[in-house]
């Protein structure tokens, strides 16, 4: 009984590390592999280095990508940070 006296702070510790770090973070890494697999040709992305690019066509793991009207690309999905949403 004294041990589980003992224990019940560091449970009740790791119980709230689990509500407050770790189940947001898989609730969000949910969300990015859902909007990753929803996006098709033609829609504008925002990679992780902050370029603003449009997919021309969609891989199994890269996306080939056109910077502008003369330069293409291919991009790793996972370098995707959002979709991006013109504010117009």
């Amino acid at each position: 009984m004294e041990i589980v006296k003992q224990l019940l702070p560091f449970i009740f510790l790791i119980a709230i590390m689990y509500f407050v770090i770790i189940r947001p973070q898989q609730q969000q890494a949910k969300k990015h592999a859902a909007m990753l697999d929803e996006l098709t040709k033609g829609d504008k992305v925002v990679t992780v280095g902050g370029l603003v690019v449009e997919i021309k066509k969609v891989e199994e793991t890269f996306f080939v990508i056109k910077f502008n009207h003369d330069v293409e690309g291919r991009l790793v999905k996972d370098a995707v940070a959002r979709k991006y949403e013109d504010e117009a």
